[in-house]
């Protein structure tokens, strides 16, 4: 409590209008996660190398205000182009375990609506390895003329890799290379580009009967391990040959269990047997026991392909199917069909009548056909002729011609389907022929066209079908290729009704009726035309609108129309929170109806309501009108946010704008909420009326390492406290280095990430980071601090190890993070302003050799000079050194060590600062003997690049 209490004590604000605040979209990826290479601006690329499985961590760091949003999207991946939601909108694109397929080119954008998106990317490329797989091929050649044959053995070893695998080859212990052994050949397809290795057995001889090793292998890049596989050669080698213990096809009844069985006949070693379909995958219900496939209460879905396959790596794999057949009898249909040679679609007496019986089976050569009239059995006969089409040719159907149709052969015809091998129930079809047997016809009830329905109603089409039989009715869309309510282009109707539940306005439109051939009469189609007129209330906008405005100003709502049927809306009303206001007929030459406030009141806000109606309902537009102030938008480029008072806490410079601070009354107050475990609030009172993009500070104080915060910040008006804004202040030395200018800079090396400074990888060696207590003196006792530069044994430094195997001349270079320079107006830096840079330094020891300090200036060039410089012993002691520099953009400083002639020259660092403004109090230049550096030097000193 006292801690917070504090923190809303020690606070500051001011209002700043130097700067203008809103600033287009930046954007810069940084990295973490489990990478083991990063290669920057390769080919102007970056590569981000890691490992199948580890963990991808990416981050993308923007400036621009307001904050814009980011959004990571991916391209060039092997299996998919984009991630499954198509992007992410996050700045931290974190992917755990990631997989090989999820390489390719990663992009991050950010945008605020300020000139151009910004967009960079990188290329993740993911690292692996499998097991390698060797498989052997063999081909026999007869020499003409000549009583032997010729044996080769191609041994082929074959991993998938990124990077491409080198293999090697091993006979026993015996390593093969090409040239070793006269009857070995090493070799690579040309064809494979070095994604395979093979092995060249040329006419076997007895000491090729052995094991042979295939190791493959990515040279241990991000520390993946070679991985081998073992083949034994012998006299038995031989490729799989198997034998399927069943007939082909197999025929069986739905609900039987069956079994195939599988053996090996051959093959060295030993073949191992598996079961596939021609679906890919086999039934779930599916048992495999070695080489037994076992199939319970099989179903017609089941039915098919099945294939044994053995492999045993030796040759190509042995292969037998069979396929399994389902009896079945499905879907039945007839048709009558009148006499073909007279004009007539009736049935008479004297003339032919032809009944066709359509029945789909499986097997199709199994399907047998009989007639019965009135229950008996029917023979064809001259006047009574069956026929059956051949089942390879077409569908199973029979037909039965009545010649010369007489008054006895009234009655009901029975087509009976059946199958051969029995086990399926019989499937039957009654046709009746009678002097009521007519041809049918379609009529649309009166009334029933067209149809008025409004919208979300349950509507029923009807067409009326006379005759006997009765058909099918098929419904579809008349006046467009669109689909029925249902999905599909067709829908059929037993009863001659189509029912459509919740009707929507695009249903509205013709519907055809149309008779189906099938159960009925063989004659042309007959059809009607139902249509359907689907009301539904006016289509207005906006459906919701929030309307902000200051006491005193006028306010205008406008409610527009844009579409409704039917399209005479028969009038309006305006309410205020069910109160009417104002009701009206609708002016049909306009499309819309206003509603003005001519100057807003406290009892003017709140929600109102515009009904437009219309004979089918009513479309409603919201306005909610208020007074609440827009959210405040923080400010994320602030330079230097967070700074360090004392070594247990921080404080952090929080910065804002207001957006469209003129819409509402004036702001006269800023709730500041602050939480950790709980809320704390005070207020920030602000004199002036803000301006739009006026960029306001507060300060927080009295932070606690490293514990984070949630910032609320509410604007208050006459109205009340408008919109919050909210975001987390979280301590972090990355976001202190990465995000400060430098101004407060102060670094101890007392922490691991060494306050962000990193190793030049263009040096000889490395700085270490050492205390006294567990430094190793054994070798070097007259050189190197007894103590950080504060005494203490325990502190933490940096130092450079001169032991061997350093040389004399070896270079140690320790580059700082990025220090953003502020400038004093929006259009650049004129006059470089001046900083501080100072260090401690110990150098002690017979072979001490040269310390320097360079300035690496970002986007300038300059000559190699040092901004400070300093050789050979300078005592068991601690000294500062301290040189004005004026950076013009982004820099960075660079601390080089170089090795004297002995191992008697340690050099060592520690409490290096950055400050503003040039040096009050350099050391005298006699305690820095060949220093480069002056007291206030008057030009900007020069920049060094590595």
């Amino acid at each position: 409590i006292e801690t917070v209490s504090k923190i809303l004590l020690c606070v500051s604000t001011a209002a700043n209008t130097a700067l203008s605040s809103t600033a287009p979209p930046t954007v810069r990826i940084i990295h973490s996660g489990n990478a083991c290479n990063v290669e920057e601006e390769r080919h102007t690329e970056r590569v981000y190398t890691i490992r199948e499985g580890e963990t991808l961590e990416l981050t993308c760091l923007v400036t621009g205000h307001p904050r814009p949003q980011i959004r990571w999207t991916k391209t060039a991946g092997s299996v998919s182009d984009r991630f499954q939601d198509s992007s992410v909108f996050n700045e931290t694109l974190h992917i755990q375990k990631i997989q090989r397929t999820q390489g390719g080119r990663y992009y991050c954008k950010a945008e605020n609506g300020l000139g151009s998106p910004a967009i960079k990317s990188i290329r993740v490329d993911v690292y692996y390895l499998d097991d390698p797989v060797v498989t052997v091929h063999q081909s026999i050649g007869e020499a003409k003329e000549q009583f032997y044959y010729e044996r080769t053995v191609f041994l082929r070893c074959v991993a998938n890799s990124n990077p491409p695998v080198r293999y090697s080859w091993h006979r026993g212990r015996e390593v093969l290379t090409q040239g070793s052994d006269k009857g070995v050949e090493i070799y690579e397809p040309f064809f494979t580009q070095g994604e395979t290795k093979i092995l060249k057995l040329k006419n076997l001889r007895p000491q090729d009967y052995a094991n042979y090793s295939c190791i493959a292998s990515v040279r241990n890049v991000c520390g993946i391990p070679d991985r081998s596989v073992v083949f034994k050669l012998t006299n038995k080698t031989a490729s799989p040959s198997i034998k399927l213990l069943v007939e082909d096809p197999i025929v069986v009844n739905p609900g039987q269990t069956v079994s195939l069985v599988c053996i090996n006949t051959g093959g060295e070693p030993p073949p191992i047997l598996t079961w596939v379909s021609a679906n890919d995958s086999l039934p779930q219900r599916s048992v495999v026991n070695g080489g037994t496939l076992t199939l319970p209460s099989i179903t017609s879905d089941e039915a098919g392909i099945y294939s044994c396959v053995a492999s045993n790596n030796v040759g190509n794999p042995a292969k037998k199917s069979t396929t399994i057949v389902v009896r079945a009898l499905n879907r039945g249909r007839f048709w009558i069909t009148p006499d073909p040679y007279h004009n007539d679609d009736n049935i008479q007496i004297g003339r032919e009548v032809k009944i066709s019986c359509q029945v789909e089976a499986t097997p199709p050569e199994e399907l047998t056909f009989s007639w019965l009239k009135n229950g008996r059995a029917l023979r064809s006969s001259e006047r009574m002729v069956i026929t059956q089409t051949d089942p390879d040719i077409s569908p199973g159907t029979t037909n039965l011609d009545i010649i010369d149709l007489k008054f006895t052969d009234f009655g009901t015809y029975t087509c009976v389907a059946a199958l051969k091998g029995g086990g399926i129930p019989d499937f039957s079809i009654d046709v009746n022929i009678s002097s009521t047997t007519v041809p049918p016809n379609l009529t649309v009830p009166r009334g029933k066209s067209p149809l008025v329905a409004r919208e979300g109603d349950t509507v029923e089409l009807e067409c009326l079908v006379s005759g006997k039989p009765k058909p099918i009715i098929l419904w579809s869309r008349a006046d467009k290729e669109a689909p029925m309510p249902d999905g599909s282009m067709q829908m059929e109707s037993l009863d001659g009704v189509l029912r459509i539940v919740n009707v929507s306005r695009d249903m509205g439109g013709s519907y055809r009726c149309q008779t189906s051939q099938y159960n009925g009469f063989n004659v042309k189609p007959r059809e009607a035309m139902v249509e359907l007129i689907v009301q539904y209330p006016p289509t207005v906008e906006p459906v919701f609108m929030e309307m902000r405005q200051g006491l005193g100003r006028p306010v205008v709502m406008t409610c527009r129309v844009l579409r409704a049927h039917p399209s005479r809306v028969l009038r309006f009303e305006w309410l205020l929170s069910n109160r009417l206001l104002h009701a009206g007929a609708f002016d049909a030459q306009k499309d819309e109806t206003e509603y003005t406030i001519r100057s807003l009141n406290k009892e003017g806000w709140g929600e109102y309501t515009c009904n437009i109606i219309n004979e089918a309902g009513a479309g409603k537009c919201t306005f909610q009108v208020t007074g609440k102030a827009y959210p405040p938008e923080f400010y994320y480029d602030t330079y230097s946010p967070l700074w360090q008072n004392r070594p247990r806490v921080y404080g952090f410079k929080l910065q804002w704008t207001q957006m469209n601070p003129s819409a509402v009354d004036r702001i006269i107050a800023y709730r500041l909420g602050i939480r950790q475990q709980r809320w704390w609030e005070t207020e920030i009172p602000v004199n002036a009326t803000p301006n739009k993009g006026e960029l306001m500070t507060h300060n927080l104080t009295e932070l606690i390492k490293p514990e984070s915060y949630e910032i609320r910040l509410t604007p208050i008006t006459r109205f009340g406290e408008g919109d919050s804004a909210i975001r987390i202040i979280t301590y972090s030395r990355n976001l202190l280095l990465l995000c400060s200018s430098p101004g407060e800079f102060h670094c101890s090396f007392e922490e691991e990430a060494i306050c962000m400074f990193i190793q030049d990888k263009n040096d000889d060696f490395d700085w270490t980071q050492h205390s006294a207590a567990t430094r190793d003196t054994k070798y070097t006792p007259n050189t190197g601090p007894s103590a950080d530069r504060t005494g203490s044994k325990q502190g933490f430094y940096m130092y450079i190890e001169t032991s061997r195997p350093r040389k004399e001349g070896d270079q140690a270079r320790l580059i700082s993070p990025f220090f953003n320079v502020a400038p004093k107006n929006p259009y650049g830096i004129t006059n470089p302003p001046a900083y501080c840079f100072s260090f401690f330094y110990h150098m002690y020891g017979k072979h001490i050799g040269t310390l320097n300090a360079f300035l690496k200036q970002k986007g300038l060039t300059a000559s190699e000079a040092p901004v400070w410089s300093l050789s050979g012993n300078q005592g068991d002691r601690w000294r500062q050194a301290k040189v004005s520099i004026h950076p013009t953009s982004s820099f960075q400083v660079i601390l080089e060590g170089i090795r004297g002639p002995g191992i008697e020259g340690d050099i060592a660092i520690d409490d290096v600062t950055l400050e503003e403004g040039g040096c009050r109090d350099p050391p005298p230049s006699e305690s820095l003997p060949n220093t480069h550096s002056t007291s206030q030097p008057t030009l900007p000193l020069p920049f060094f690049f590595f």
